[in-house]
């Protein structure tokens, strides 16, 4: 079983784990239902909805890199707001990040709390964004709301955690190579799927 918080457990063969790429899963994730969506909001929601159709997992969690000026570097973050930070139709009237006839609004709000760990809003596009300046998000990936929506429409229940892998600036595109191989580590720990001795060994 993995507790997700107090009134939260699920079974681990129940889970679907989420990652964009196989470097986030790593090992640590090897033997468990795990889906690589690819890179992009297009990807992730083509490849969740195959999944469900085949696997009708018990809950959904999303585990990825990315960046933020607001936490530091090796923190996990939970989401349970998301953003399409790359939806912008003010232009015929509509809110920044709401999408137009959806009946969503501009800040989708549906995630899972994990005890212990720090709750972020995640602001999801398809571009690697290097220059983070938006107080509506403090937490930046490419797949996320994309799949939080899936999720919620399929009345799946959800987990996105976010390991902080660069701070979404001009550094951004180095610190990211360096620190997304420690993601899947991070998250096996949190998720005890291996102990403490295992990650510093």
């Amino acid at each position: 079983m993995i507790q997700i918080n107090q009134t939260a457990s699920f079974a681990v063969e129940d889970i679907l784990f989420c990652f964009a790429l196989e470097s986030e899963a790593a090992e640590v994730f090897k033997g468990h239902n795990v889906l690589i969506t690819g890179i992009g909001k297009v990807n992730a929601a083509y490849e969740l909805t195959k999944a469900i159709l085949k696997k009708k997992p018990s809950v959904i969690v999303n585990l990825g890199s990315a960046g933020s000026s607001c936490f530091q570097k090796g923190e996990v973050i939970c989401c349970t707001k998301f953003v399409q930070r790359d939806m912008d139709v003010r232009g015929l009237g509509f809110a920044l990040y709401e999408t137009p006839l959806s009946c969503l609004p501009p800040v989708l709000e549906y995630g899972l709390l994990m005890d212990n760990l720090k709750e972020g809003i995640c602001g999801t596009g398809d571009n690697f964004e290097m220059g983070h300046c938006s107080d509506a998000y403090n937490v930046v990936d490419m797949e996320a709301y994309a799949l939080a929506m899936i999720a919620m429409k399929e009345n799946i229940p959800f987990l996105s955690l976010k390991y902080i892998s660069d701070g979404a600036d001009d550094n951004a595109a180095e610190d990211w190579t360096v620190q997304v191989h420690k993601a899947a580590i991070a998250y096996g720990k949190i998720l005890g799927l291996i102990k403490e001795s295992e990650a510093i060994s």
